[in-house]
């Protein structure tokens, strides 16, 4: 113990805060288990998920339950009513072809409407404000400029100059060949179209299995259709056209199904069919990006110059992995992506930061000062008994005389004095509204409540009137 103590010198004892517990009166040894999220719970886009993530599909899936009921009704009618007098005149075959042609339609239908068709995760917060940045310095941008840069990259594609433009709703340069689907709010790699009737975007992922679908699904109303004119066909010439109309009503909703349904969906095969020889997609083709000749100066990078080498890498090639990693567990330490906004939103939230906050100096709480440190020389002091102050018209927010900065913080600092709970001013210190409205820095005003006891009431206005015209500024 040091010479002169007072006394035993009691011991401390330090407790341990717990900054995890979730509310003050909260044990820190009891603690709830918060079960873990997968990231398909907080996904951004529009989509809906089932089977825990395993299943991902748009949220307009109304159309998609409309081609699932009429292939299987119309498949359905044709393997109950018109096979088995099939089978038993012309071959057993006809409904092992029509069973094997049914389940490959269905399963890649099912297929394409249950995949990732290729979805480009988001910027978190932190890459978006330092792709903000490159933009920026790349750009030369000035700090009070107003007009977004430009938001484009060139890239060279075997000789051909492709743009990459840069989304505002997922915060990145979407790669070649990308776009973002309006419905499904998602930036899709390679995308070829949103396909209602299969309820998904069409994209990298799931290109050939659409693809696949539409193909094994024109044979199969192709094989309906024929095989139901048989049917019918052969029973007329037993009991008549009428009675064999009658002896098989399913064979007539059959063929008039068939009918409607097979030039659109021959046309649509062959269409891209045409797409796949050339290695296009259909946004490609509606936009007219590209032409098919190589000699021509827009010729189509991304074509390998042989049909049957499209072919192959479109529907032969490796399927890439999905990037988005849906069934994936939250940690929680990973940022989240970015909140989406439009283009001048994104540019002025970098660029107007530090206005914002001087706009706001009324906010911003600083160290008080004492009379002896805010004494400047000229100023009367505490103890010079106050004058009146004759109020005058208002100034115009327009009017802003060029005044020196130490001029400025010389008027504006206020002194102050604890006295009864209220800070005095003197008369020549309280705040005149012309030289609050020059250019002086904004992060040092500070609120000054003004009391006099002979002019009380015009102290006060004359400085909330100062004030407000600042906080307008």
């Amino acid at each position: 113990m040091p010479p002169g103590g007072g006394g035993p010198m009691k011991d401390c004892e330090y407790s341990q805060i717990s900054t995890h517990s979730s509310s003050p009166m909260e044990s820190p040894h009891k603690k709830k288990k918060i079960a873990a999220r997968r990231k398909w719970e907080v996904f951004p886009g529009r989509n809906k998920f089932f089977c825990n993530g395993r299943i991902m599909m748009a949220r307009q899936t109304g159309v998609f339950y409309l081609t699932l009921i009429l292939i299987l009704v119309t498949s359905g009618l044709f393997f109950a009513f018109d096979c088995p007098y099939l089978a038993v005149k012309i071959t057993p075959a006809i409904p092992v072809v029509g069973g094997i042609l049914f389940f490959f339609v269905m399963g890649t239908l099912l297929r394409t409407s249950f995949s990732d068709p290729g979805v480009l995760p988001r910027a978190t917060p932190d890459e978006a404000a330092d792709l903000e940045r490159q933009i920026d310095i790349a750009n030369g941008t000035s700090s009070g400029g107003y007009r977004p840069p430009p938001r484009t990259k060139e890239v060279i594609i075997n000789g051909q100059t492709v743009k990459l433009k840069y989304c505002f709703t997922c915060k990145i340069f979407r790669p070649p060949r990308a776009s973002h689907c309006s419905l499904c709010d998602n930036c899709v790699e390679r995308f070829d179209h949103h396909c209602p009737w299969v309820g998904n975007c069409v994209g990298k992922r799931n290109y050939r299995f659409f693809y696949m679908f539409i193909l094994s699904l024109s044979f199969l109303t192709v094989f309906i259709f024929a095989f139901v004119i048989t049917h019918v066909i052969l029973r007329s010439q037993q009991t008549g056209f009428l009675n064999a109309l009658k002896d098989s009503p399913a064979s007539v909703l059959e063929a008039v199904v068939c009918f409607f349904s097979v030039w659109s969906i021959v046309g649509l095969s062959g269409f891209h069919t045409y797409l796949i020889s050339s290695n296009q997609t259909t946004n490609e083709d509606i936009k007219g990006s590209w032409s098919n000749k190589r000699g021509k100066e827009n010729y189509n990078p991304y074509s390998y110059g042989n049909i049957f080498t499209n072919c192959c890498v479109a529907l032969c090639g490796p399927i890439s992995p999905s990037l988005i990693d849906r069934r994936g567990y939250i940690l929680p330490d990973t940022p989240q992506p970015a909140a989406p906004s439009n283009g001048m939103a994104a540019y002025g939230a970098t660029q107007s930061q530090s206005d914002m906050a001087a706009a706001t100096p009324l906010l911003q709480s600083e160290p008080s000062l004492t009379s002896d440190e805010l004494h400047l020389p000229g100023k009367p002091g505490l103890g010079t008994p106050c004058a009146s102050l004759t109020l005058g018209q208002p100034t115009p927010p327009s009017s802003m005389p060029n005044l020196s900065a130490e001029a400025v913080l010389t008027d504006i600092l206020p002194l102050k004095e604890e006295h009864m709970g209220h800070q005095f001013l003197t008369p020549e210190e309280a705040p005149s509204p012309p030289r609050m409205l020059a250019g002086s820095p904004l992060a040092h005003s500070r609120t000054m409540h003004v009391l006099g006891l002979a002019s009380q009431d015009a102290l006060h206005e004359d400085s909330v009137r100062g004030l407000v015209k600042l906080s307008s500024v």
